[in-house]
């Protein structure tokens, strides 16, 4: 029983989910995007965020961390170079998960895993937002802003009519 057991083994021995993980980490640095299943998705996100992060101060010593799990010069290069430099400003959720479906051939749940920064289309919406609709109709909103104005008659006051001044004819 897995009481309390916050690691989800995915069904494979130690070596084997540390391996997997590692070349998965190295796909999503050189690639931006894996499409995955949901439970090695959410493992991922563990295992690859707090190697991003570390990657945020470029020291020999992180370098050589970094290495120590991805194991390919290539993506600690990638990792460093390319995508420190967008996540610089980011605080954390350096990934995004998406679930696409099931897959027909076993029915597991899959999902594609990718860098936030490197989605061109959802930065573009973001840019881009429109005002936020609401769920309620504005035409009550103006009705109602009108109708306390309605309430208060408006009294006007009476105008004194002055005399009209008769010309008198003028005596010479």
């Amino acid at each position: 029983m897995r009481h309390g057991c916050k690691i989800n083994h995915l069904s494979r021995t130690h070596a084997h989910r540390v391996a997997m993980l590692s070349n998965m980490a190295t796909s999503l640095i050189m690639h931006k995007r894996l499409e995955t299943t949901l439970a090695k998705a959410k493992a991922l996100r563990v295992y690859v965020e707090p190697i991003i992060n570390r990657s945020k101060e470029d020291t020999t010593h992180n370098r050589r961390i970094v290495f120590s799990y991805l194991h390919s010069k290539e993506a600690v290069n990638e990792l460093f170079r390319e995508v420190s430099q967008k996540v610089a400003n980011r605080p954390g959720g350096y990934t995004r998960i998406l679930k696409t479906g099931i897959r027909h051939g076993d029915n597991s749940a899959m999902a594609m895993i990718e860098l936030v920064d490197y989605n061109e289309n959802m930065l573009k919406e973001k840019t881009a937002k429109k005002a936020k609709s609401t769920r309620r109709s504005r035409a009550k909103k103006a009705e109602t802003a009108e109708a306390p104005v309605a309430e208060t008659p408006v009294v006007e006051a009476p105008v004194a009519e002055a005399p009209a001044a008769e010309e008198a004819p003028k005596a010479e």
